[in-house]
């Protein structure tokens, strides 16, 4: 299977879809277009029996988030309505069930690190680096600080926000925006064994755990206990749940059947 858009390129392997960023000319830049198409095509895999999903990106740049042709001369309701479109695709990469890996290779700034801050996990290459630009320009970074913030400690995310600088790729990794760095040219094999691991087991078990991460993350510990709770014990009743148990005690592989959806 593979598509492609005026933006996109979008292909599956097996239960995995890469969506590819492919508008090296503008830096990736996520126009309003670009957006949009980047909903639909999550919003089909979502509904798919795709497992994962890697996002990665053609071209010197992963993304210079916003396309600031977007912005020209604009008044507030689309200026409003730019955001809500991002805000929405953002938020899409995180309810879908399927576990979801930015593939980071070169610069990711602004919206584009707000795009690998809101991946359930990201690696970059070395050679790549992150940055929320807007301290430097007249526009703060407020909707990329959101995701970004969820990640890293407030300190960090401050100096990011405030200072408009770029960090590379380690510091990145230290400071918890992304799980790990590689070497440039083992970047491929490294995103492909992290889905690999991370789409064993119960599709089922694993959409319901991701959602139920994002929605108790943020929430005070005895609300999110509460809340944990009560999605755990509907997952004891599942068949995939029993099933993995029955294998558990008969010392053999379990044969999930349930759908992430």
């Amino acid at each position: 299977m593979a598509t492609s858009t005026s933006n996109l390129l979008v292909s599956r392997e097996g239960d995995v879809v890469t969506i590819t960023l492919n508008r090296p000319e503008t830096r990736n830049s996520l126009s309003r277009e670009l957006m949009l198409e980047l909903q639909a095509a999550l919003d089909e895999i979502g509904s798919s029996d795709a497992l994962g999903v890697i996002i990665e990106a053609n071209g010197p740049v992963f993304s210079a988030g916003h396309n600031f042709g977007d912005m020209v001369d604009v008044e507030l309701p689309e200026a409003r309505s730019l955001l809500e479109v991002c805000t929405r695709m953002m938020n899409t990469v995180q309810d879908i069930p399927q576990v979801v890996i930015a593939k980071v290779h070169a610069l990711a700034t602004a919206a584009g690190c707000q795009l690998v801050a809101t991946c359930d996990m990201a690696i970059a290459a070395e050679s790549a680096s992150f940055a929320l630009p807007g301290g430097k320009g007249g526009l703060f970074c407020n909707t990329p600080l959101v995701a970004v913030a969820r990640q890293i400690n407030r300190k960090h995310a401050m100096e990011l926000a405030i200072t408009g600088d770029a960090v590379d790729a380690n510091t990145a990794a230290s400071w918890g925006l992304i799980n790990r760095v590689v070497a440039d040219d083992q970047l491929y094999d490294a995103v492909r064994d992290l889905m690999a691991r991370s789409i064993r087991g119960s599709a089922m078990a694993k959409g319901i755990g991701k959602r139920a991460y994002y929605a108790q993350v943020d929430m005070e510990q005895p609300k999110a206990y509460a809340y944990a709770m009560e999605v755990m014990a509907a997952g004891i009743v599942t068949p995939d749940c029993q099933e993995g148990i029955s294998a558990f005690f008969e010392k053999r592989r379990p044969d999930f059947k349930q759908s992430a959806r």
